[in-house]
């Protein structure tokens, strides 16, 4: 049987086959906020939002170049990192206060790059410009995006603050600079079901896109997705589900975009729902095994799925 990193073209193996060796992602928090939560777009945030749950709060007290002072001997198996501005929305900030603690992480000579984590919505011309800059000079740069979904209905229940149109526009903006976009999509999300996530699939890949992220929805705590789970009034994905939609979009990517996550974690006491996704070998233990099962990935490319008009 193959391993996932036979199956998938995986961020891990993409690096490693361009850099010779080793790269792995040293996680940072700028210590930025979020326009859907801080009243310009919205407040409350995302219905399934609380990033203490996938972030440690007090990691904002600390210096850029502390914290992947920090990181880096946590990280032992690699002596090249990205850079990855991972919580909130890591280019909501004026043009000089991104470019000083983008520069404090790529001071260090162990950093190869960076991965910018933020919403399509909040990332202005200038910012891309500074981010090209980064990649004339030689640096790997990701755009990581949320969007989530590409259904309008869902990103409006959600309280995303942002429709597809603006994905579509920064994803071109961007790929037209030279930047590579890695694209966040959650599995789950209320009132879709696996068409759903295989016509997002589609038309994410009829933009273009340059590497895809897979999340399971999660309940946790603090969200106003809580309050209707707690209700009963909904339910985070099975192993199942995931793992049978999962595969599927694995399928239809093609062979060239970069699997940066094909599935995620999180922790118990924040964490409400699903279970399953405490060990974060589980999904990605059986995604391997349907794609040995069904066809690795790009196996799928000819299935006509739906396209987005033009």
């Amino acid at each position: 049987m193959k391993q996932l990193h036979e199956l998938v073209n995986t961020i891990g193996q993409d690096l490693k086959h361009r850099y010779g060796e080793k790269v792995h992602k040293l996680t940072l928090h700028g210590g930025f906020s979020c326009p859907n939560r801080d009243g310009t777009i919205g407040r409350g945030g995302c219905t399934f939002c609380n990033v203490s749950s996938f972030v440690d709060e007090t990691a904002k007290v600390v210096s850029i170049k502390d914290q992947l002072k920090d990181r880096a001997v946590e990280v032992t198996r690699a002596k090249k990192y990205l850079a990855y501005f991972q919580a909130y929305t890591n280019t909501y900030a004026e043009v000089q206060v991104l470019d000083k603690m983008y520069k404090d992480a790529l001071q260090s000579a162990d950093i190869v790059g960076l991965c910018v984590g933020t919403r399509p919505d909040c990332v202005p011309d200038e910012v891309l410009e500074l981010l090209s800059r980064y990649r004339k000079q030689g640096y790997e740069v990701w755009l990581e995006l949320g969007l989530q979904t590409a259904n309008d209905r869902t990103l409006h229940k959600i309280n995303r603050g942002h429709n597809f149109q603006s994905y579509v526009d920064i994803t071109r903006k961007a790929r037209e600079l030279g930047l590579k976009v890695c694209t966040h999509l959650i599995v789950g999300l209320p009132g879709e079901g696996k068409e759903d996530n295989l016509t997002t699939m589609a038309q994410v890949l009829d933009v273009g896109t340059d590497g895809i992220k897979l999340h399971s929805l999660h309940i946790v705590k603090g969200s106003v997705m809580a309050k209707s789970w707690e209700a009963g009034r909904l339910e985070a994905p099975s192993l199942e589900f995931y793992v049978d939609t999962a595969s599927e979009l694995i399928r239809m990517t093609p062979p060239e975009v970069v699997y940066h996550r094909v599935s995620s974690a999180a922790r118990r006491p924040t964490l409400l729902s699903p279970l399953w996704c405490e060990n974060r070998w589980l999904a990605m233990t059986e995604i391997e095994k349907a794609l040995n099962r069904d066809g690795a990935q790009g196996s799928l490319i000819d299935r006509p799925f739906f396209r987005s008009p033009q």
